[in-house]
C-alpha cells in the first residue's frame, strides 16, 4: 500500500499554516468539483483525495496524529494501546512497536498499520479494524516435587480445558506465555494469549537456591571419628557416601549433578550440597562413660 501524502495532494509543505491549508483546499476543490467536471472519473477521484486531505490537515488534532502516524492517524489510539500492552508484558524490554517513535510522512508506516488493523477495500477506505483478542491470566500452584520432571497437567480456563506440558525446572513466580489460548479476536483478529504464573511450594527437606539443593545430614559421632559409609537422601533417591576419619562438624560435601533441573535445558542439573551435623550421643551407659574417660586421660597424657 503506497503512502498517501496529504500535504502533496494539497500542494503545500508541512510548515503550512491553517490559513494556507484552507486556501489550498478551496482552490483545488473548485478545480476538481464534480459539477465542473461531469463524467470525469479522474477529477472525481482527485476531489475525494482533496477532501480527505483537508479533513485531516484542517483540524489541529487530526493533523498532529497524521504527522506522527501517517494516513492511519484514525488508528492512533488503538496503536498506542496495543504498544502499551506489549511493553507491559515484556517489562523493560522494547515492544514490537517500540521502534516507531514518530512519523516523517513517508515509508511503509501505512503498510504497518494495514497488517496490524486489517486490509483496505479497493476504494482505499479502511475496513473495520481487526483486533487481537484479550489475554487470559491464570495462576498454578505446584509442589517442588511436581516440577522436578517434565509432566502434563490439565487446566480449566474460562470453562475450557487446556492440556499443558510443564517443563522441568519451572521456578517460583515464573510466567509462561501460551500463544493463541486467550479470547477470540474481533473482526478476524488473532486470539489473545494465556499467561500462567507459577507458585512453587517447597515441602521437602531440601533448600533450593537457583539450581542447587542444600540439605543437612546427621552424622554419628563414631563414624565422624573413625570414618565409614553412610546412606543419604537426594531428590531422586538414595546414594552411599564415604566419610573420612576425623570429619568435623559442619563439613560440606558436594554431589555434582544431584541438584535441580535447569529450565528448558534437558540433562542439565545443579549440584547437591550436604552439610554434616555431628550428633553427640545421649544417655551413655556406665561402660561408655568409662571408655570416654579413658580416652580423655589418653588425650591429656
Amino acid at each position: 500500500m503506497a503512502f498517501i501524502d496529504y500535504y502533496k495532494i494539497l500542494g503545500i509543505d508541512k510548515s503550512a499554516t491553517e490559513a494556507e491549508v484552507k486556501k489550498a483546499f478551496r482552490k483545488l476543490a473548485r478545480k476538481y468539483h464534480p459539477d465542473l467536471n461531469p463524467n470525469d472519473k479522474e477529477a472525481e477521484q482527485k476531489f475525494k483525495e482533496v477532501n480527505e486531505a483537508n479533513e485531516v490537515l484542517s483540524h489541529p488534532e487530526n493533523r498532529k496524529k497524521y504527522d506522527q502516524y501517517g494516513e492511519d492517524w484514525k488508528h492512533s489510539e488503538e496503536f498506542e494501546k496495543s504498544r502499551q500492552q506489549q511493553q507491559s508484558r515484556r517489562g523493560s524490554q522494547q515492544g514490537d512497536f517500540g521502534g516507531f517513535g514518530g512519523f516523517s510522512g513517508g515509508g511503509d508506516f501505512s503498510d504497518f498499520f494495514e497488517s496490524m488493523f486489517g486490509g483496505r477495500s479497493a476504494g482505499g477506505r479502511n475496513r473495520t479494524a481487526a483486533t487481537k483478542g484479550g489475554d487470559y491470566n491464570a495462576e498454578l500452584s505446584l509442589d517442588l516435587k511436581d516440577v522436578y520432571t517434565t509432566h502434563k497437567r490439565e487446566l480449566t480456563i474460562n470453562g475450557k480445558k487446556i492440556r499443558l506440558t510443564i517443563p522441568a525446572g519451572v521456578e517460583n513466580g515464573q510466567v509462561i506465555k501460551i500463544s493463541g489460548m486467550g479470547a477470540e479476536g474481533l473482526n478476524g483478529g488473532p486470539k489473545g494469549d494465556l499467561y500462567i504464573t507459577f507458585t512453587i511450594e517447597n515441602h521437602t527437606k531440601f533448600k533450593l537456591d537457583k539450581h542447587n539443593l542444600y540439605s543437612t545430614v546427621d552424622l554419628d559421632l563414631y563414624i565422624a571419628i573413625l570414618g565409614g559409609e553412610i546412606t543419604v537422601d537426594t531428590f531422586d533417591g538414595k546414594v552411599k557416601l564415604k566419610v573420612m576419619p576425623g570429619t568435623q562438624n559442619g563439613t560440606k560435601v558436594k554431589l555434582k549433578g544431584k541438584g535441580f533441573p535447569v529450565y528448558k535445558k534437558e540433562g542439565h542439573f545443579g549440584d547437591l550440597y550436604i552439610t554434616y551435623q555431628i550428633v553427640i550421643p545421649k544417655n551413655l551407659s556406665e561402660k561408655e562413660k568409662e571408655l570416654f574417660e579413658e580416652l580423655a586421660k589418653l588425650k591429656k597424657a
